[in-house]
């Protein structure tokens, strides 16, 4: 599984219990983080960068870990590995439609995800009748890559982006980047404890389990890799997620021409 950065652990965590026999490569591209300030062109290029090398590290089933990935590069990926399993994820605008009790819902993602075609056709299919608040939440990603998870400036930014919700009267916002349930608490308290608050990690692990192509069994080896400095990527896993005993990667991904900040 890939993501732009740190934030797929989140659905990492729940691959793990839905998947407990499996080895998991988690590959974050932290060099590159936030994808969601990029070009649609660049998104593309490097989430088929990401998925090939998984590829050439042994993947049977691929994650993209990302909102805006999958909603820029999903069909490529699939185009290009046609026999490969491949499990996106998107803001779940259909349970956020359902779970609304005044017809108010909103949305936190990156202004990449919120602009693309994928996001338009979600919106299109399912919120009929309901007001859609969409925030694109710039700065939030680059704070939690960088492992600051309870600055001031973090809470700024968290403040602002919930006050716009707060002013739609949302009863229901959904985050839509799987970097922000690593600071869930923040958007809680920000949002207020009238507005429910969705992600949709389970689901995802739900998907790769109908798609498993083996069968269960096995000693889950972790694998935690980076295209930068992978040790936030090991504090959050310990302390975010609880993980032990899981190998810590810097790799260089073959025609990215960036190198990796190695580890200090």
């Amino acid at each position: 599984m890939f993501d732009s950065g740190v934030g797929g652990l989140t659905v990492a965590d729940a691959l793990r219990r839905a998947l407990p026999g499996a080895t998991l490569r988690y590959l974050a591209d932290s060099a590159c983080a936030p994808y969601g300030e990029k070009s649609p062109d660049f998104i593309r290029a490097r989430s088929l960068t990401m998925a090939q090398h998984l590829i050439d590290h042994g993947a049977r089933l691929l994650v993209i870990a990302c909102n805006t990935a999958t909603a820029h590069a999903a069909e490529a990926i699939r185009a290009a590995h046609p026999g490969l399993p491949v499990v996106g994820i998107e803001p779940g605008v259909k349970p956020a439609v359902s779970a609304t009790r005044n017809g108010r819902v909103g949305v936190l993602a990156t202004k990449a995800t919120l602009q693309s075609e994928r996001f338009r056709q979600l919106i299109e299919r399912h919120a009929s009748g309901v007001q859609v608040a969409a925030v694109a939440c710039s700065g939030v990603v680059a704070h939690i890559e960088a492992g600051d998870l309870g600055s001031e400036a973090l809470l700024a930014l968290v403040q602002r982006y919930a006050r716009a919700l707060r002013e739609a009267g949302v009863d229901t916002a959904l985050l839509g980047c799987t970097h922000y349930p690593l600071i869930r608490p923040l958007w809680q308290s920000a949002l207020g404890p009238g507005v429910q608050l969705l992600q949709i990690e389970d689901a995802v692990a739900q998907q790769a389990v109908r798609l498993w192509p083996l069968e269960p069994g096995g000693s889950n080896p972790v694998v935690l890799s980076s295209t930068g400095d992978p040790a936030v990527l090991g504090r959050l896993a310990r302390e975010a997620l609880g993980w032990e005993g899981f190998a810590l990667e810097t790799v260089l991904v073959p025609g990215t021409g960036i190198e990796p900040v190695r580890p200090r």
